[in-house]
């Protein structure tokens, strides 16, 4: 109740402009819970302006290829028309997205829709069977997963996977891992300039441990940290790898009303900090509303809707989509 309100107060503050609830959050049935619950700020996270993606330019990002004339945006990854299927299922169909440098972008959909398999085809895990995956004008569809790492994406997972038994600072310098110029067979041989980018590992993850806030967990080990530690603990292994992208798989599954909100300002903090792009799926509407400057809406593999938040709050395909989707699984 009373920190919602605050929030809301303070948005109103920093001049957040024409945000109303489609419904009242009063309401019982969409009160925090509900899907158009006024997400306590509209955009608690500033749009950056001057990457020229912001506001007017992203009409224009329709899959119909006009965002080659697209003036001052910069896209820094683009899936055109990629389909993947498994057996007789397919799991994505015809998806296209164009996402620019220095965004924080989302995709939602209710479950199963594919939005993990989409993750899965722009990381690498999978090759899809049509289509293309363009990242900084290279063509990476087909690439194994630590090459795509390599050329600049990290990614989450759905449910988190660290190395439950490895202290904080063990699982952040994994990720560090990838940037490495010595090979691992260089260890047993004692050499000091292997000893030496192992102390620089170190060092640099631990300043990662640091600015995100995990400094007094850094010797715990990573399975007796609380829930939001591991999250931010799984996002720092990935920043390690120095992406240029960050692809979040549902961040915010399994945290309250609260760490949600946490959750939103920390996205645009390290986007900020970190000069990202960032694309997150989320299950959580309320999340990706609060921090996306631009959603893509899939169901049943194909995308539905796509456009800013108010578009797709108000999108009757999206509304059917959702409120089908809450009514099967009341």
């Amino acid at each position: 109740g009373h920190h919602h309100r605050a929030a809301r107060v303070a948005a109103r503050h920093r001049g957040t402009h024409g945000f109303r609830p489609l419904r009242d959050p009063g309401h019982p049935r969409h009160a925090y819970g509900g899907l158009f619950a006024d997400p306590a700020a509209h955009h608690p996270v500033p749009a950056r302006g001057h990457h020229g993606h912001a506001g007017a330019h992203l009409e224009e990002l329709a899959p119909s290829g006009e965002e080659e004339g697209m003036s001052g945006s910069d896209i820094l990854l683009r899936a055109e028309d990629v389909t993947m299927r498994f057996g007789g299922v397919t799991a994505v169909s015809e998806m296209s997205l164009a996402i620019p440098r220095g965004s924080i972008v989302g995709v939602i959909g209710p479950n199963g829709a594919g939005k993990t398999t989409l993750f899965n085809v722009l990381s690498g895990f999978y090759t899809p069977q049509e289509g293309q995956v363009i990242f900084e004008k290279q063509n990476i569809k087909g690439l194994a997963p630590n090459r795509v790492c390599r050329l600049g994406i990290a990614r989450t997972f759905q449910n988190i996977r660290l190395s439950a038994q490895m202290s904080v600072l063990e699982n952040v310098m994994v990720g560090c891992h990838v940037r490495r110029r010595m090979p691992w067979w260089m260890a047993p041989l004692g050499l000091p300039m292997y000893y030496r980018e192992e102390e620089a590992i170190r060092e640099k993850a631990l300043r990662l441990v640091e600015r995100l806030d995990l400094l007094a967990y850094k010797d715990e080990k990573a399975c007796s940290l609380p829930y939001g530690a591991q999250r931010r603990l799984e996002i720092a292994r990935a920043l390690a790898t120095e992406p240029k992208m960050l692809l979040l798989d549902e961040p915010a599954a399994g945290m309250n009303p609260q760490e949600s909100l946490d959750l939103m300002h920390f996205i645009g903090h390290i986007r900020d900090e970190f000069d990202l792009t960032i694309l997150l799926i989320e299950h959580d509407m309320k999340v990706v509303m609060g921090v996306c400057s631009y959603i893509w809406v899939m169901e049943y593999g194909s995308l539905i809707a796509e456009g800013d938040p108010d578009a797709i709050r108000s999108n009757p395909e999206v509304i059917r989509a959702y409120l089908g989707d809450e009514v099967n699984h009341a």
